[in-house]
């Protein structure tokens, strides 16, 4: 494909997500919530409860923002990082399940799409944003101190392990997976948070690597929802949180919509997502 109609091509996924933002970042998730909960309530019928189909959809379509977002910034250099972070990603999941190191013993109680071995197909889509959310997040709020790397690791850090804060126990919560001894944060294990020190840290130091910030950087001003897996990420999760009563995790998730709300990347009075203007 010539660099012309490379070009055309992202045009047009920018197009789409445009005309769609609401119902891609507000919708999507909202019926997640309800989705989700009702089948943890048993109220669906069996064919529609917890459908792997449909989590596995679901996830694709609120991610689709950020996979168009960053998709015209990929170099080569860029893909080698997203590849090994993949490939890391299923080995530390297998490692985890056959002898429940680093993140302690667990299961899945709930198919994410397919599954082989025990392990999701799908698991880069589900783990790999949320680190890459937490970088673009960082680009916009930190100016030009992104240029500091130890500033930007340690914020990106900070904001994965808070995502993780709120992502497992709604999690356990749903019965997407069980920690076999459970644990004093809401089911789950400091066994787990020790785990994802490790895998933050790989895999914002891939990341790190792979993407040229200041690239990121000129991406963010030109793309106003590369952000909105975001937005989605605290309604999902911060909305599932609040069904079972977890404040810490509710009280994080609204962190997270106050830094995007200083990013200027929704409205908060109307939900109408609008573009940035960065520091």
């Amino acid at each position: 494909m010539g660099e012309r109609a490379t070009q055309a091509l992202w045009r047009r996924l920018d197009a789409i997500i445009l005309e769609n933002r609401f119902t891609i970042s507000v919708f999507f998730p909202l019926n997640g919530v309800v989705l989700l909960l009702a089948s943890a309530e048993g109220v669906l019928p069996g064919w529609l409860s917890f459908n792997a189909a449909l989590i596995l959809l679901g996830t694709v379509v609120m991610r689709s923002p950020l996979l168009a977002g960053v998709a015209p910034v990929i170099t080569s250099r860029a893909a080698v990082a997203i590849g090994a972070l993949a490939v890391y990603a299923y080995g530390i999941e297998y490692i985890g399940i056959t002898t429940g190191w680093p993140y302690g013993a667990f299961h899945y109680g709930v198919a994410l799409g397919p599954m082989i071995g025990g392990i999701p197909v799908g698991l880069p889509i589900f783990f790999i944003p949320l680190v890459m959310n937490a970088y673009l997040l960082w680009v916009v709020l930190l100016g030009d101190r992104i240029d500091d790397r130890r500033v930007r690791i340690a914020t990106i850090f900070a904001t994965v392990m808070a995502m993780d804060l709120v992502l497992d126990p709604g999690a356990v919560g749903l019965g997407f997976w069980t920690y076999v001894a459970g644990g004093p944060y809401y089911d789950v294990p400091i066994s787990n948070f020790i785990g994802w020190l490790l895998s933050a840290a790989v895999a914002i130091v891939l990341l790190d690597w792979g993407f040229d910030h200041h690239r990121l950087a000129v991406r963010l001003r030109s793309c106003p929802f590369i952000l909105d897996d975001l937005v989605s990420f605290v309604i999902l999760w911060g909305g599932i949180n609040l069904y079972f009563r977890q404040v810490i995790p509710v009280i994080i998730a609204v962190g997270l919509a106050v830094a995007l709300v200083r990013a200027e990347r929704f409205d908060t009075g109307l939900f109408t997502l609008r573009a940035p203007t960065l520091r």
